[in-house]
């Protein structure tokens, strides 16, 4: 996406096990800008601000609900529909705590099991102190070191681990091209039952479709990388039993088919936080 520009740092290692990364986009121009985002299976934080100091999002719309009103800063569920946000005629930067899977477990402590597609509010999620902070400050080194202070205190409180779940997720990181429900219950020794309520209420979602978002990010990933000539080659080298499943997750994780992502894959941004177009 040529019109914004990112940054994309890592975390503190204090908070390394819990952050996947801090991504930081600035535009520059003044035409509003309409940003379709894959999900990617990812809680976070955001703080969104614009030059004159109010919030730069108008709103963020998926499939089954819209938001308006968009807080500055605001913490984001782990998302398994598109979304398209829309942002406002101005300049304007964001900074974008990005977590992993398990985070909204580890650092607050929450069963996340009905909070997947939900936004909270700073004074839903302890917060507004860190808000009235960052308006507080210029930099946005300061701006991402508050935030980084705010999770270690959280965590610091917390205390809160599972850590067979965490070890899935590395698995499943490591084995995207292949996983499946059935192997990671063998492979570590659980009931398939305690394992589907387990990792729901860890990572806010079902096994099988967390496998699917995944694996639909690293189609994005391969097909943005130019080493695959064909569509099919993609749904080969991950393993989807056949072109139209392929298709048909493509589709329902970021809104157009295949063929028409392959046709503008130059013009999406992915990196460590997901995948979004224009």
């Amino acid at each position: 996406m040529t019109t914004i520009n990112f940054t994309v740092l890592p975390p503190p290692q204090e908070l390394s096990r819990d952050i996947e990364c801090v991504r930081i986009a600035t535009h520059t121009g003044h035409l509003p800008l309409e940003v379709k985002v894959c999900p990617s299976g990812y809680p976070g934080i955001v703080f969104q601000l614009a030059v004159d100091q109010t919030a730069a999002l108008e709103s963020i719309a998926i499939r089954s609900a819209k938001a308006l009103d968009i807080p500055i800063l605001f913490l984001h569920g782990q998302g398994s529909e598109p979304s398209i946000m829309r942002f406002r005629d101005i300049p304007f930067t964001t900074i974008q705590v990005v977590f992993k899977p398990y985070a909204l477990y580890s650092l607050f402590g929450w069963d996340t099991s009905n909070f997947n597609q939900s936004l909270l509010i700073p004074d839903q999620f302890g917060a507004v102190d860190l808000e009235k902070q960052l308006m507080s400050v210029n930099s946005i080194e300061e701006q991402v070191s508050l935030i980084h202070y705010f999770l270690i205190a959280k965590m610091n409180q917390t205390h809160k681990r599972d850590e067979l779940i965490e070890l899935t997720l590395d698995y499943i990181r490591d084995h995207i091209s292949s996983i499946s429900v059935k192997e990671l219950v063998t492979e570590f020794h659980i009931s398939e039952r305690q394992f589907q309520k387990r990792f729901t209420r860890v990572v806010g979602m079902a096994p099988n479709l967390f496998i699917r978002v995944r694996r639909v990010n690293e189609a994005l990933k391969l097909m943005h990388s130019g080493q695959y000539e064909r569509l099919s080659d993609v749904a080969y080298a991950l393993n989807y039993c056949d072109q139209s499943h392929f298709i048909r997750d493509m589709k329902a994780f970021s809104w157009v088919s295949p063929k028409h992502i392959a046709m503008k894959v130059r013009e999406f941004h992915t990196d460590l936080a997901g995948s979004s177009y224009l």
